[in-house]
């Protein structure tokens, strides 16, 4: 399987597996918590074929990558997703970004800029900024939330993630909208993350605050969302997010759950892709 390691790594030695399909303008996918870069198993065929060379990795801590102690900021999160395209020489770049990948992508141009960059994509995002302060009344999440969720993951994190993968594919009625098999699989992958890479990544996303990055963007932005979002409603991501970014563009995958670009797949794909060749 194909790495590149981390140089600026104060862990010790780290490698970033990733996956690397197809020919043309280069597309990164960066994957959500707390899962890995399979959960785009079915956006990668579709990017292939519709001539585009995709790119998907593993965050540090989690799929086949190495799994440190630390380094699970979001500073150092954008400084791995860095390395990776230096190492591979790439330009004209798509940074596609779900969940908390989003992160990746707001904070790699907030400290890299454009240069290598053509476009954006957030999806089902955690930007703007997620913590409710008295600077952010509109934030959803809370201090006693995050407590709450990482205090659940260092109990019992298997019996948290058969919960949390359960609303991750669920409408606003409770409804799964992808099969049980599906479900498992997410599960399975989320279960072998590292357990403090997973702990940590909470407050990471949970308290970053990406408004100023997103002030950085001047490259044409796409904004997915499913209305049925439980994880991260889109009133408080997704809709902010495109408000924030002059220009962006806002695809609302209506009763989409927060994993939306797997239970309606189709129709993420073809807002993608649509965007890409467009852009």
């Amino acid at each position: 399987m194909p790495y590149i390691d981390i140089s600026q790594s104060s862990t010790g030695a780290l490698q970033l597996h990733y996956q690397d399909y197809g020919k043309g303008r280069p597309v990164i996918l960066i994957h959500g918590w707390p899962l890995s870069g399979r959960t785009w198993e079915p956006q990668i065929a579709d990017l292939v074929e519709a001539g585009f060379r995709v790119i998907a990795y593993d965050r540090r801590g989690f799929g086949a990558s190495s799994q440190p102690w630390s380094g699970y900021d979001y500073d150092t999160l954008a400084q791995d997703l860095n390395e990776l395209i230096a190492e591979l020489t790439l330009s004209d770049v798509t940074l596609v970004g779900f969940s908390m990948g989003g992160g990746e992508v707001a904070r790699y141009i907030g400290m890299y800029g454009s240069k290598f960059i053509r476009s954006a994509v957030f999806a089902a995002a955690v930007t703007p900024y997620l913590f409710q302060s008295e600077k952010n009344p509109e934030g959803a999440v809370t201090e006693k939330d995050v407590q709450k969720k990482q205090g659940a993951v260092l109990t019992d994190r298997l019996d948290f993630l058969e919960g949390f993968t359960q609303k991750f594919f669920s409408d606003s009625s409770g409804k799964l909208l992808v099969s049980e098999a599906q479900r498992e699989y997410a599960k399975m992958i989320a279960a072998f993350a590292s357990a403090k890479g997973t702990h940590d990544c909470i407050g990471s996303f949970s308290r970053t605050d990406f408004r100023a990055d997103l002030q950085k963007f001047d490259i044409p932005t796409l904004v997915i969302h499913g209305d049925s979002d439980q994880i991260v409603p889109i009133e408080v991501s997704g809709a902010r997010t495109h408000k924030s970014i002059k220009g962006s563009e806002l695809h609302v995958i209506k009763n989409g759950p927060h994993g939306c670009n797997l239970s309606h797949a189709k129709e993420f794909n073809n807002a993608l892709i649509a965007f890409l060749k467009a852009h």
